[in-house]
This record gives C-alpha cells, structure tokens and sequence, in this order.
C-alpha cells in the first residue's frame, strides 16, 4: 500500500458532558502512511494543566479531577508528510451541583428559621424556594420570623441554569405545646457531698421556650455569690452544706401552660479512709490481708474494689478474695486477702472505694522475697579425674541478696542429684565459678547450680552438659570375696583383676588376672588339693592406666567332703496332734567337719508332697516337727551334714501323731460376779472318736488391750475358755467381755475333770 494522508477513524462527541472531580477520557485514533503524528490544543488556545495526561502515544488524552475550567472545545491533530487532518469537540459542564443544603427541621412557634441552599454550575444557578409546591422566595436563603402554625410544610429549593434545573426537598415542622418534664424529672433523692457543687437540671420539652422559677419548699430562690441560674434553667449550688438540704421544684410556664418537677437534696458527711494499705514486704507462700477501712455518712451505699498494677482483681483468681463488710453504724471494711503468695503478686495494689457521691481510693506497694530464681548456663570449663571447673550466671534474686551457692551431680550410678564438696567450700552468693572436687575418675557426670538467699534455696538450674573425668589408676581395692568394683570406682577402661593366692605356709604368691569387669568368682582346680585346705588370698584391680591396691589378705579353705558317718541311733515321740519330738546320738568320731544335724520326716513313699526337713546346730540331739497332720503316721531318718552336702542317713522310723482336740469349742457359757468372785458355766463337750478325750478345760482372762500387766479397775475384760487334751487346745469360746472386774490380773484356770 502506497503513502496517504492521515484519515482519522475515532474520534469524540462533538459534545461531552462532564461532571466535576470525575476522571474525563477523549480518544483520538488515526491511520496513515507514514504513521501519523498526533497532537493536542485547547479551542481557546489555553495550555493544558499539569494533571492532564496524553497516553498511547498521544491517542488519549485523559482530564482527572474535572473543574468547571476545564470545560470547552479540544481539537485533536493527526499529521503526517502526506497531509493532516483534525477532529473538535467540546467538554460541557453537567446540571448545576448541590454544595450547601438543608435538612428536615422541627423548631418552636415564635421561632426564626434561616434556611440556605447554595450549589454550583457554570453558568451560575438562579434560586427559588417552593413551599407545598408552590412558588414562595425568588432567593438562595430563605428566612422566617417568628415562625406560626400556618409556616409547617415541605419546602423545596430550586437551582437552575442553562444546562438544567435541580431541587432540594426538607420539611419544616412547627411546634407548639405547654411544658413537658416527661423523660426530664428531677431525680427523688439526689445525694451530695459537703462542699461539691450541685447542678439541679431543669429541661422541660415546651415550644416556645419556657421561663423558669426555682423555689425551696415553698420560697423562691434568689441567685448570689454561692447560687446561680444558667440561661437553660439549670440550678447551680456551689460548696453545698447542710442548710442547702430539702425539698427543690422547678416550674416551667409558657403561653400554652405551666408544669414543675421536684426532687430533694441530701447533703451528706464526705467519706474519709481511716486505715488503708500499706507498703509491705512479704515472703513468697505467705498469706497477707490488705486493709481498706472507711468512715462514712450512713446514708450512703459503700462498695469496695480493688486493682492491682491497673487492673481489676476479680474473684477469678484463687489468690485473692474481698473480705470485711459493715463493722459498725458509722464503719465499712473492704480488705483484701493474698492467699499463698507468689512472686508475680509484687506491684502496686489500689483501693478504691465508690459511694452514691464520691470515689477515693488508697494504694500501697507490695514487695514479695522468694527464693532466688535458677542459675543460668552453667558450664564445665576444666576437668581432671577427680575435679571440674564450673561457672555459671547468677537469676533474680527475688528482693533478698543472694548469700551462697550449691552445686549437685548426678551419674548413672546415683539415685537422684547428690550434693558434692567444693573449692571454696561455701561458695559466696558473689562467686560465679567453684571447683568440685572429690570426683571419681572415667565417670559422666551431669551438674546443676542452685542459689541460696535469707528466704531459702531456689529451683536448680538447667543442667548441664555431660562431661566426662578423666581416667586413672584404680584406687578402690577389690574384696577378697570377690564382689564385683561398682563401674563408678572403676576408673577407666579395660577394667581388670588380679587374684593372688598361696598355700597355707607358702611364701611366693600366684597371680591371675581376669578381664571382666563384673567378675565375681574365680574358681581353682587342683586335684592333689587335700578337702578344706586353707589358703591365703587377696584380690587385686587394675585398668588401661595401670595397677591399683589389693585388698586386705583373708584365709580361705578348699571344698570338703560331706560326712561319711551317720548318728548312732534316733527315737521319737508324738507330744501333741502337731507335734513330734526327736532324738538322736551325736557322731563321736569322723575325720569330716560337721556342721550339723538334718531330720527328714514323711507320711509315706506315695505322697513326697509331705516330705519336710529339719536341721539344728552340731551341739544339738533333738528338735520337734511342728505344723504335722494329726493322728497320722510319719516316717523319720537323720543325718549329719555341712557345707559339702548330708552324710548318709540312719534308717527310718515311724511314729503316729496323737488324735487333734476336739474341734467343739465350749458353748452356752454362763458368768456370775459377785463382788471380787467370778462365777463361770458351761456345757461340757465330749470328744468324737477320732479325738482327744477332754482331759480339762483353760479359762484365759485379759485385758481389753490384751495389755498382761496389772490392769486398772475400770477396764474391760475378755474371757475365753478352751479344751485341754492331749492332743493339745482346742478351738475357744466365744469372747466374753466383763466390765469393771476387781483386783484381777491376767492368769489361767485349769479345771479337770474327774
């Protein structure tokens, strides 16, 4: 396509109406060839502002914040070397604007009403005033005075120009009525403080306005130095007292009527605080009560608060609680109580105190000690095998000096955290670092700090890092029975013994050593060895570090052989349902050591279950089987026996319990008392076959306590009576308590039977 002259294909409005502070765009869009160059130009020949903006490459031309200067005609040029061509249009300003108008009103007959409209447009607007529709005022203010009952309606402004008319619409509303003090009635009882000044409202709803007169009782007021009358009906009574007390009304009068209201005033003593707060310090765990005491008027409702650091204490918080009430005619308490104070409860603490005419309030400022808080970052700065070097920062010290420090560890041998010796060995509450000494070598040891000051020791601090000592030489010798060293007294690596041991007589020593560390028992083996041959011994440590101490030399014997002999003879004898004696003859001559005797006793070869066994001492020939079945047989052996195990056995014997006590304890029994005398019956009980016969009856008496020493005359006392047979007791009575029985100890009574 050939070259060609600029033919603009958009272009705008050859009118643009346009409101004001609105954003206006004008486009302008030409074809050519070459590309055609576009410019800008005001009709009149005015430049542009600075806030007008050409955009895409001066297609758009943009107008922000629209103002009645910007109106008129814009010609847009599209120029290239082929020719140019224009495009016109004109920005128009829009209806006139409303910058001022009015709004419903509601005012009193006899009343000036000044209403004004004003708006803007170019040209400038006219102005008319319509009332109900009709024409009133050709002007932009319109003014009535005074206002009648004919003057109500709605009114309309009207601004007009040439480019249109515009209306603005309020009604006007005219009141007339006598006064009202509904909603505006002076309060029944007003209570004032001697020496304040009372403002007594006076605010009838009357249109017109009404005059006021104030009187007290019946005598109108008159203003002074003291008493004073503000245009809107309001009483003043500066620095009150107990003459200005009673009765006050105030009457509203205008054309239409009268009204009044009335109320009284009650002057009243000023409150004081007679005992308040006061600045304590106090020791953290502690219980306090804050006293808030107040003198005043009895006329007047009293109420306590409390604040404490600007806030409300409220009955949440199980620390505090309100206490106190009406202590007399003329005295109110409020107190607060602390309960198990913490540290967190220091501060600024208020009392205020609210009455029907006044507030007061007293503050005190509380200073609570505690123990001091944790240490912080304690580290291990230098270690050895029996020592470390620590330091740590101090806490808080709680509002008491920090006196001292105690340092605790713990190792995985250790129950808890231990207290350690240190270098200083009491660490001042100004020392921040101390060596702990008396430390076991190769251990891990973890340390914690804790501070101490007048109120007590605090919480630990955090602990430390693990830190092992450094290794060394064992220094705790072994025991010769061979219990194991604890891994904490090990002191390194490769932890060892050493056993030495020689023949009785012997000079020279032989070693042997063991690598476990656990070991506890360590057995030699000679075969040439003669039974219970003695021998000396110690047991030795040693680790990666070298050779540490023996222990003590001990004499210890080789195993022996058990007894090749067996006791001469045995005998026995049934004694009672569960018991049986046994004899036997002592061993005379054996070349084993005995230690002594074993009895084995059974009811037959087909039940083992009831195999028992007995052992008493070398020097003894006799022991008695308890706990056996009654009348049953049982088979005896005895055998002598020591460390190696029991000799042979004698051959067995038997012998056959005697028959149990009748199992029929005493009934019905009976008692008597006169004077010292106690007088007992009962039925007698006769044994079953498979029993003991009855051979006697035991009366036992006791104390309540069971107390067997001489008891008091006014105790009780319990009686139980048992069958004797020789079998043994049987089962008892029935307790019987007798009361206040004289000159009784506790002993028995054996009554037979013939």
């Amino acid at each position: 396509m050939g070259e060609y002259e600029p033919k603009i294909e958009v272009n705008f409005p050859d009118n643009v109406p346009s409101s004001k502070g609105s954003t206006v765009t004008l486009e302008c869009f030409a074809l050519g060839n070459p590309v055609p160059e576009i410019t800008w130009r005001r009709a009149n020949g005015v430049p542009f502002p600075s806030k007008v903006k050409m955009k895409y490459s001066n297609a758009v031309l943009e107008i922000p914040s629209f103002q009645q200067d910007d109106t008129g005609g814009y010609e847009c040029v599209a120029e290239n070397k082929m020719g140019r061509n224009t495009a016109t249009g004109r920005l128009v300003w829009r209806l006139p604007q409303w910058i001022q108008t009015m709004k419903d009103t509601a005012m009193a007959i006899e009343e000036r009403l000044h209403w004004e409209c004003r708006a803007n447009g170019k040209p400038k607007p006219s102005y008319a005033w319509l009332k109900n529709g009709q024409i009133h005022v050709e002007d932009g203010v319109l003014t009535v005075s005074p206002l009648t009952l004919s003057d109500a309606g709605m009114y309309q402004c009207v601004a007009e120009n040439k480019h249109g008319i515009i209306y603005f619409a309020a009604e006007l509303m005219v009141l007339a009525s006598p006064p009202d003090f509904t909603g505006n009635v002076l309060r029944a009882l007003l209570k004032a403080k001697a020496g304040t000044t009372v403002m007594l409202d006076c605010k009838p709803q009357a249109y017109p306005t009404a005059s006021i007169l104030w009187k007290k009782g019946n005598l109108p007021i008159h203003t002074n130095d003291r008493i004073a009358l503000s245009p809107d009906g309001t009483l003043r009574l500066a620095n009150v007292s107990k003459s200005d007390a009673g009765s006050y009304t105030c009457f509203a009068r205008n054309r239409f009527g009268m009204s009044s209201t009335t109320g009284r005033l009650l002057v009243t003593d000023p409150t004081r605080i007679i005992q308040g707060p006061v600045d304590l310090e106090i020791i953290v765990g502690e219980s306090i009560v804050l006293p808030c005491q107040v003198a005043s008027d009895p006329v007047l409702d009293v109420s306590f608060s409390w604040a404490f650091n600007g806030q409300l204490i409220t009955k949440g918080d199980g620390h505090f609680e309100l206490v106190g009430g009406v202590t007399s005619i003329h005295r109110t308490a409020g107190d607060l109580m602390i309960r198990n104070i913490q540290l967190y409860h220091a501060g600024k603490y208020i009392c205020v105190v609210d009455t029907d005419v006044e507030s007061l309030s007293a503050v005190a400022v509380l200073i609570v000690k505690g123990p001091p808080s944790p240490p912080e970052s304690v580290t291990v700065e230098e270690v050895t095998d029996s020592t470390a070097q620590l330091a740590w920062s101090p806490g808080r010290d709680n509002g008491s000096p920090i006196t001292s420090y105690i340092i605790q560890t713990k190792t995985p041998f250790t129950v808890g955290w231990q207290r350690v010796n240190t270098v200083p060995e009491v660490i001042d509450g100004n020392i921040h670092t101390a060596t702990v000494v008396d430390l076991n070598a190769w251990v891990e040891y973890e340390f914690r700090v804790l501070a101490r000051n007048g109120v007590g020791v605090g919480e630990p601090s955090p602990v430390s890092v693990k830190t092992r000592t450094e290794d060394s030489v064992p220094i705790a010798a072994a025991s010769a029975r061979m219990s194991p060293v604890p891994e904490e007294l090990q002191n390194g690596e490769s932890f060892g013994y050493i056993i030495a041991f020689r023949a009785f007589g012997e000079v020279s020593w032989t070693h042997v050593a063991t690598s476990a560390p656990g070991a506890s028992r360590y057995v030699y083996r000679n075969d040439s060895l003669a039974p219970f041959s003695p021998f000396h011994v110690k047991v030795g440590t040693y680790n990666s570090k070298g050779q540490g101490p023996f222990s003590p030399v001990v004499t210890i014997y080789s195993a022996e052989t058990e007894p090749s002999g067996m006791p001469a003879g045995v005998w026995a004898r049934s004694v009672a349902a569960s018991e049986i004696e046994v004899n036997w003859q002592a061993l005379t001559i054996t070349p084993e050591r005995v230690l002594g005797y074993e009895v084995v006793y059974w009811e037959d070869d087909t039940k083992p279950e009831t195999m028992g066994k007995v052992r008493g001492p070398w020097n003894q020939t006799s022991v008695t089987v308890n706990n056996l079945a009654g009348n049953t047989q049982y088979f005896l052996t005895v055998s002598a026996f020591n460390t190696a195990g029991t000799g042979p056995f004698l051959p067995a014997i038997n012998v056959t319990t005697k028959k149990p006590p009748p199992a029929q304890p005493p009934l019905n029994v009976e008692w008597t008392l006169i004077g010292s005398q106690l007088s007992l019956y009962w039925e007698p009980v006769v044994a079953m076959e498979s029993e003991s016969e009855v051979t006697g009856y035991q009366v036992s008496f006791s104390a309540l306590d069971d107390n067997l020493t001489l008891p008091e005359n006014e105790d009780d006392y319990i009686i139980r009576i048992q069958t004797l047979s020789e079998g043994g007791l049987g089962p008892a009575s029935d307790p019987i308590r007798i009361h206040r029985l004289s000159m009784f100890c506790f002993f028995f009574v054996h009554i037979l039977l013939s």
